[in-house]
């Protein structure tokens, strides 16, 4: 039986009380972040995927309706989210209903839905298809350089990116959505309220 010498436990009880102590420290806001969402991903939710470092959104320039250039500053104290989609993506086109009434339920100083178009033939298709489809409460915005939803690495359509007020990469879900559910709001309405924390 091998003995072990009382003077080497206190290094060994040293180092154990480091890594309890170190088990106990808070990992900072990305990981509280993560962790009050993660009970939230659930029901229609249930492929939002949530991105544990909170990377923060890139840079991306856009037109509005009139052809105005804007950027993601002007989201700043927001939370955003960017839906990349086009009329011609038959899925795309199905959720946004979905997105015009979650504009309506939460739209306004704390959230705000940025549905940005990648369609090459311009605002006019989306504007006509904002009128056959009855989308009255999203914004018409467009990128038709595509670049936006590369620099999000968002390569299949329609994906969802939601961004917390300070800039960052909450997480993203890849294909169509129930954006007007229950289980959407209440996702949304979590990092709302954390956001400030």
């Amino acid at each position: 039986m091998v003995r072990i010498r009382p003077i080497y436990l206190i290094p060994i009880a040293a180092a154990m009380g480091i890594f309890a102590l170190l088990a106990l420290v808070d990992e900072g806001p990305a990981a509280g972040l993560s962790q009050q969402l993660a009970g939230r991903a659930v029901g229609t939710m249930v492929n939002f995927t949530l991105s544990p470092e909170l990377p923060p959104a890139p840079a991306i320039k856009f037109r509005d309706e009139n052809g105005g250039k804007h950027n993601l500053k002007a989201f700043a104290g927001k939370v955003v989210l960017i839906n990349f989609w086009a009329t011609w993506c038959g899925p795309c086109r199905r959720e946004m209903a979905d997105l015009d009434r979650l504009q309506a339920k939460l739209g306004g100083a704390d959230f705000t839905v940025l549905a940005l178009s990648s369609d090459r033939k311009g605002m006019e298709v989306v504007k006509k298809f904002y009128a056959e489809n009855n989308i009255r409460h999203l914004a018409a915005w467009i990128d038709r350089t595509t670049k936006a939803q590369r620099a999000f690495g968002a390569y299949g359509l329609p994906t969802s990116v939601l961004i917390d007020r300070q800039g960052r990469q909450v997480g993203r879900l890849v294909g169509p959505a129930e954006w007007a559910s229950d289980d959407a709001i209440a996702l949304i309405k979590a990092v709302i309220a954390a956001a400030d924390h």
